[in-house]
């Protein structure tokens, strides 16, 4: 009679990480994990984003001749009497806003409101009337929204909700939530290297060489590196620029209550009683009220129950001064500058025009046509790192095991912490971070279910 003994093996317990180690291995498995699944979005973001970058240039060769006129020469016309020819030529509608020509050889915009315009994702629609100062003539016109015009308009929405809505703003915005992950735990990677590994010298950090690659994987590793490194900066405030003008991160800042005055300050005073047999005043003593107080930038007037007059010119130094003026009286009600932003509102206005490549002119587009060709280099290098891995033949053998569990409880505390902090400031991060998780642990128990069980062998 043959008797069978049955060993009972305890559960092999997970041995934690700390310090940097363990820091290293949750950059490994987020760089690896999001980068696979997010990098479409922001490769479609950086394609779009080189073409809008580059709408001024846009504009100008597509409506010379509404934004310019024929001959810059003589004296120009009140403004007045612009806006009378733009209202005679749309008796239907009413003023809205005025801009008066940035340059001598610049068409006065008249824009106004009409029946049959409609809301679009970033505002109301307009029609905006060019007029030549010179002459009252006009250029041309065109359907604007939010004094865009249609190119941008077009672009901006491209790059920003890929003409889907709110489905696609929710799509951008996911791009531009991960990047500062995906850049923080690529630099983990680059230098804090094993200590199996030779320690890097400062010029292999920094330069790329495949000298000492052994295979492909090593090769593209090692440019992969040191261009991410070289773009880290850029890319951060890239992608943390996009968040402020986004659906969700930078939308917070819309709404009335701001603790972190994230926002431009907005004037209080919004309207005057009308004094008896009181005579308002018109747009060209407004506009010369405007440029007594100071305000010498490209200028945007708005006739209503004050008058407000603000400065729109992109570029440094900012120009961002605003006044209400009494209707009545030409007296300046109440005013706002530069020096009343908070310093995060401030922030906030030289990381969009940043964005929008029109902080430093010229110079700025083609910083922002770097960033977005490296970081297409940078996704197209990735992409063939994981192929060289083969995961199809390996099944997943090339996808950085689960980390998370291995972390020390206070390694692991602090990034649950870091991860709550950044998905309040984050939404779509935080919800997107919660679907990785749950693929995740659904794909490593189907893993673990497919495994053979050792059959006990007779004694």
């Amino acid at each position: 009679m043959s008797t069978h003994t049955r060993t009972v093996r305890a559960k092999p317990r997970r041995a934690s990480a700390g310090g940097m180690l363990a820091v290293r291995l949750l950059a490994r498995r987020l760089h690896f994990m999001a980068g696979l699944v997010v990098a479409p979005f922001l490769l479609v973001l950086a394609l779009t984003g080189l073409v809008y970058v580059f709408s001024p240039q846009i504009h100008d060769g597509l409506y010379q001749s509404a934004l310019y006129v024929t001959d810059g020469q003589g004296t120009a016309h009140p403004v007045s009497e612009q806006v009378a020819a733009a209202l005679n030529a749309h008796p239907e509608g009413w003023l809205k806003q005025v801009i008066p020509p940035p340059a001598p050889d610049r068409t006065t915009r008249v824009v106004v409101e009409v029946p049959g315009l409609h809301e679009s994702g970033y505002g109301m629609q307009e029609r905006t009337v060019f007029v030549d100062p010179y002459t009252n003539f006009i250029s041309s016109e065109l359907t604007t929204v939010d004094g865009k015009l249609p190119a941008n308009t077009w672009l901006r929405d491209l790059h920003a909700d890929f003409h889907l809505g709110e489905v696609g703003r929710v799509y951008a915005e996911l791009g531009a939530s991960w990047l500062p992950i995906l850049i923080i735990g690529g630099l983990v990677l680059w230098l804090a290297q094993p200590k199996r590994r030779k320690r890097l010298t400062a010029k292999e950090l920094l330069v790329p060489s495949t000298r000492a690659a052994t295979d492909g994987w090593g090769r593209l590793r090692a440019v992969h590196g040191p261009l991410g490194l070289w773009l880290t900066i850029g890319l951060l405030l890239l992608g943390l620029s996009g968040l402020l003008m986004s659906q969700f991160a930078g939308g917070r800042t819309d709404r009335s209550a701001d603790p972190l005055r994230l926002h431009a300050p907005t004037l209080t005073v919004t309207s005057v009683p009308a004094p008896p047999g009181g005579t308002p005043i018109g747009i060209d003593q407004a506009l010369s009220v405007a440029r007594k107080s100071g305000l010498d930038g490209e200028l945007v007037a708005t006739p209503g129950a004050v008058y407000t007059v603000r400065e729109i010119s992109p570029g440094l130094p900012m120009h961002r001064d605003s006044i209400a003026i009494d209707p009545y009286t030409s007296a300046v009600l109440d005013r706002i500058g530069w020096g009343d932003y908070s310093p995060l509102a401030k922030l906030t206005a030289l990381g969009t025009e940043f964005h929008t490549g029109t902080l430093f002119g010229l110079a700025n587009q083609i910083v922002l046509t770097v960033l977005a060709a490296g970081l297409i280099a940078l996704i197209l290098l990735g992409y063939r790192m994981w192929w060289i891995k083969n995961p199809y033949k390996s099944k997943w053998a090339a996808v950085p095991p689960a980390s998370w569990r291995q972390l020390a409880p206070l390694p692991l505390t602090l990034a649950l912490v870091a991860v709550a902090v950044l998905a309040w400031f984050m939404p779509v991060f935080g919800a997107s971070l919660l679907v990785f998780v749950l693929a995740d642990a659904l794909i490593n128990l189907i893993r673990r279910r497919r495994q053979p069980i050792p059959t006990p062998r007779a004694r």
